[in-house]
């Protein structure tokens, strides 16, 4: 719980933000502005989750480090992982322009949700360097064992993100393209922030890095080789995710609209159980290292025993107040009725979703990512693709949620087989 609750405490801001950046759109004069944010939002999601690895790759095997007490080898992982993050945002500033026209190309919607999903993204595309980087650092904090600093910078970046997006909507006049720079500011804060605290608390860990070490070709190899496993599965649910909101704008501006607002409950849940799921990766990481099989399996039987407990929690306060957080999020009547026969979806989601998010957190910080890009695609090719194209012929927008649900359903009880072997070496 010493690493969960920090982690919990820092990730609810995550879909905090959202839902303030929903509601000071979603009370304004059009549905269309809800839209571009989750246009916007979408691609951004593609790019900065394709580079999540960097998190999920450095907190590993800088666990394992911190579990053999090699902190020499604990610091080259963040080296390692800020060359490649700072190499990535690079690339991307470079891209914008073609990565924004197939992004537009291929998501449609109507032409007022995409000129301001355009205003939004290529303002919001200069805080590359900043959003990836971070990655590396909280990846590294959490290696080695240190839940507090994620947490002071995701609480930094996310209330000075808010703070900022209020003053832009609201004071300024700005619409989408107000929330964009209002993350752009928020992000940099947040690098700030981050390099902060490695010189003031870790700067003595990086006087005996050998330069040459830095770039040495095996841990170099391992280090792709595993996060190769990484980016597969993290492109492939940025792939469910991006298509359905991509189906859900070719239903239409309300649709998009409603299925962002449901979205957020999603994303309200995801995050917080991702807090457990973060301490899973630094405490199976650091047993993993230090060949502690009976605490390995411990820890797993202690995080599904919380997940489970936080997901009856969940389920039950979206049941009670779920239409009340609708109505706060937006005012638009039409969006507001067209979204009654979806609450039910609400309620689903954490009680099918937890087993998901904690064995991922387990896997990476064993480093069994083969496992986990296995499960992630059988998820998708053989249940989210088919089941879409079988169930909404039939069920329409329900059919899109079902095969959702399917899809995490399926991401749970594969890892679970797969863990006997890939986790604790049955």
């Amino acid at each position: 719980m010493n690493l969960a609750v920090p982690n919990i405490i820092s990730n609810i801001t995550v879909p905090l933000l959202g839902m303030v950046d929903l509601a000071l759109v979603g009370h304004l004069d059009s549905a269309v502005y809800i839209g571009a944010i989750a246009l916007g939002g979408t691609i951004f999601n593609f790019i900065y989750w394709g580079f999540s690895f960097l998190r999920m790759g450095t907190s590993g095997f800088t666990a394992q480090a911190c579990g053999r007490r090699d902190l020499q080898e604990a610091t080259l992982w963040l080296v390692r992982a800020l060359g490649v993050g700072l190499a990535g945002a690079i690339l991307v500033l470079l891209l914008q322009r073609p990565i924004g026209w197939l992004s537009f190309t291929l998501f449609g919607g109507s032409k007022e949700v995409e000129y301001w999903a355009a205003r939004y993204f290529y303002i919001r595309i200069w805080a590359a360097p900043a959003t990836i980087t971070l990655y590396a650092f909280t990846g590294w904090f959490i290696g080695m064992q240190n839940a507090r600093f994620p947490m002071i910078i995701t609480l930094v970046v996310n209330l000075l993100n808010i703070g900022f997006n209020a003053l832009l909507v609201l004071g300024a006049g700005m619409r989408s393209d107000g929330v964009a720079l209002g993350t752009v500011l928020a992000q940099y804060s947040g690098l700030g922030t981050a390099i902060w605290l490695y010189m003031r608390y870790y700067r003595k860990s990086g006087r005996n890095i050998v330069i040459l070490k830095v770039w040495d070709k095996d841990a170099l190899k391992r280090f792709f080789l595993i996060n190769k496993d990484i980016l597969i599965r993290t492109l492939s649910l940025i792939f469910v995710f991006t298509f359905f909101t991509a189906k859900s704008a070719s239903r239409g501006d309300i649709i998009l609209a409603v299925n962002t607002l449901l979205l957020q409950f999603f994303m309200v849940f995801s995050y917080l159980i991702d807090g457990f799921a973060y301490a899973a990766e630094a405490l199976t990481g650091k047993y993993k290292g230090g060949g502690n099989q009976p605490m390995l399996k411990k820890t797993v039987q202690y995080l599904f025993a919380w997940g489970f407990a936080l997901s009856i929690l969940f389920a039950l306060s979206y049941l009670a107040g779920g239409e009340f957080l609708i109505r706060k999020l937006t005012s638009n009547r039409e969006v507001i009725a067209v979204v009654q026969p979806y609450m039910f979806w609400t309620v689903v989601i954490p009680l099918i979703t937890f087993p998901a998010f904690l064995w991922d957190g387990i896997y990476i910080g064993v480093t069994a990512s083969a496992g986990m890009r296995n499960s992630m695609l059988i998820s998708l090719v053989l249940v989210f693709l088919p089941g879409y194209y079988f169930l909404t012929p039939i069920l329409g927008n329900q059919g899109l949620w079902l095969a959702m649900m399917l899809f995490m359903i399926t991401r749970g009880v594969v890892q679970t087989i797969l863990s006997k072997k890939v986790v604790f070496g049955k």
